[in-house]
């Protein structure tokens, strides 16, 4: 029988990533979307036109009822947050309220929806390694205590204790993925990595002249969104619950990130091609982050498949392309 699966946050990154592999597995794929319109709905149903798209708000409780009858979803995502960490100091109520309490909400909406067949849905929690923040040991596992920096950090580490918490309470499949950086071409271009290869294209094709960067300093273990993803479905495939680090286990710089990304346009030194801002900078950086993904390798049989330089090479030619086109 096709299964039905719903996720919010669509129109992201990872949203895009996971749809398209859930439909490549036969299932029926809803899409939630807050609001009337959203700008990069469009070119989703383009790329995806099996997608179905209903509404609704993670703040709405009702609306969330009214999403999970419509799609009938037996496998729930929540991808939706407001997820860029650079500007959650300037938008923190807000930032709380949608990353944090949208999972509240979400979680009870599952629970109202189960009634008492509680193993009815399974459901997804999308965590992420910002709720290390300033991490008390290397590398991070699912046993390392949390230290967020940033309203982005202690929202998300908010959903994080939700989900555990309506797992042990009410015997919810309830799941939480501690995903680590994870990129590709979809990614925002306020993200330092897309913020980068878009800065290198525009400069290779002579459309700019430097780009302006914070820390570049802090280390960070990035992979492929598109690898990321199925970690997230593995962990809904299993008999019981539990919580992942989803990570490469390999760390790197903005300044090893820049030397990979200017070597695809053939620039050895960028010195003067980059400008650091203190506007940039966090008001509580977060300098290292590295995840220990053993459990996920043992458990989940998962491992990532895309290299590193492999990553940003694929992001800067995607970025080559759409700038040429």
């Amino acid at each position: 029988m096709q299964k039905q699966a719903l996720i919010t946050g669509i129109t992201g990154q990872d949203g895009y990533y996971l749809a398209r592999l859930l439909l490549s597995k036969g299932y029926e794929v809803f899409g939630m979307v807050h609001g009337q319109s959203h700008g990069r709905l469009e070119s989703l149903r383009r790329d995806l036109p099996d997608l179905r798209v209903v509404r609704g708000d993670l703040l709405d409780l009702s609306s969330l009822l009214r999403a999970l009858e419509l799609s009938d979803a037996a496998e729930v995502y929540n991808l939706g947050a407001l997820s860029f960490v650079g500007s959650s100091w300037a938008t923190a109520t807000v930032t709380a309220s949608v990353t944090g309490m949208g999972v509240l909400n979400l979680l009870e909406a599952v629970r109202l929806r189960c009634g008492e067949d509680v193993k009815r849905i399974r459901f997804y929690q999308a965590s992420s390694s910002e709720i290390f923040g300033r991490a008390r040991e290397v590398p991070q596992s699912e046993s390392t205590p949390f230290w967020p920096r940033s309203p982005y950090g202690v929202a998300k580490t908010f959903g994080h204790y939700m989900t555990v918490n309506y797992r042990e309470s009410y015997g919810l499949h309830a799941s939480s993925g501690i995903l680590f950086n994870h990129e590709s071409p979809r990614r925002g271009p306020e993200f330092v990595t897309r913020k980068v290869s878009q800065g290198v294209s525009r400069m290779a094709l002579g459309l700019q002249d430097r780009i302006v960067l914070g820390n570049l300093d802090a280390r960070r273990d990035w992979g492929f969104a598109g690898d990321y993803v199925e970690a997230m479905w593995l962990m809904l495939q299993q008999p019981d619950p539990d919580d992942y680090v989803i990570a490469t286990g390999r760390q790197k710089s903005v300044r090893e990130l820049l030397d990979v990304a200017f070597a695809c346009v053939g620039v050895d030194d960028w010195t003067d091609l980059v400008v650091v801002d203190e506007e940039n900078v966090r008001p509580a950086e977060v300098d290292s982050l590295i995840g220990d993904a053993s459990k996920a390798e043992d458990r989940l049989a998962w491992r990532p498949k895309m290299s590193f330089e492999e990553l940003i090479r694929l992001m800067v030619e995607s970025d080559l392309a759409k700038l040429k086109a």
